[in-house]
């Protein structure tokens, strides 16, 4: 039991999950408090889901906290060691995949529903939207990136 109890202690303690749920969180924190700033929030429960849940906008969360556990795998690991190639393989997918594949998806969504109401309302189909997956601008992955970047160097260097 004593073994267990230290095992989770270190992983709680642990500067790369440390740094990766910080980041994650500012990003999310950040994004809220624009929307919120921007009169964009209609309501506690809007508010609560985008603190803990909401994707797109800026900055992208997934970015800073692939950006961080990079970061703080290369300082903590190596920049040559494996675990830290396969973070770095990690965070590549992620950013191109928010910044390509999920926005590409998100505005043929767009384009999809547009379509599907302007032949409802001539009667021509029957249309149910498809949902409309937002992904990112290249700014909101870069200012994720940089975020989670000097999220990771805090948590690496001022242990």
């Amino acid at each position: 039991m004593e073994h267990v109890q230290r095992q989770l202690q270190q992983l709680l303690t642990n500067p790369v999950l440390l740094a990766c749920i910080f980041s994650w969180f500012s990003a999310q924190l950040v994004k809220t408090l624009i929307k919120l700033f921007s009169g964009k929030v209609h309501g506690i429960a809007e508010l609560f889901e985008l603190l803990l849940w909401r994707t797109g906008s800026m900055p992208s969360s997934h970015s800073a906290l692939v950006s961080s556990l990079c970061t703080t795998v290369g300082f903590h690991s190596g920049f040559d060691s494996d675990v830290f190639i396969l973070s770095l393989g990690f965070f590549l997918v992620t950013v191109r995949d928010a910044v390509g594949v999920r926005r590409a998806n998100g505005l043929q969504a767009r384009l999809l529903n547009k379509l599907g109401r302007s032949l409802a309302e001539k009667e021509l189909v029957e249309f149910t939207p498809v949902k409309e997956v937002q992904g990112h601008t290249p700014m909101e992955v870069v200012v994720g990136c940089l975020l989670g970047f000097f999220i990771g160097f805090a948590f690496s260097v001022f242990k």
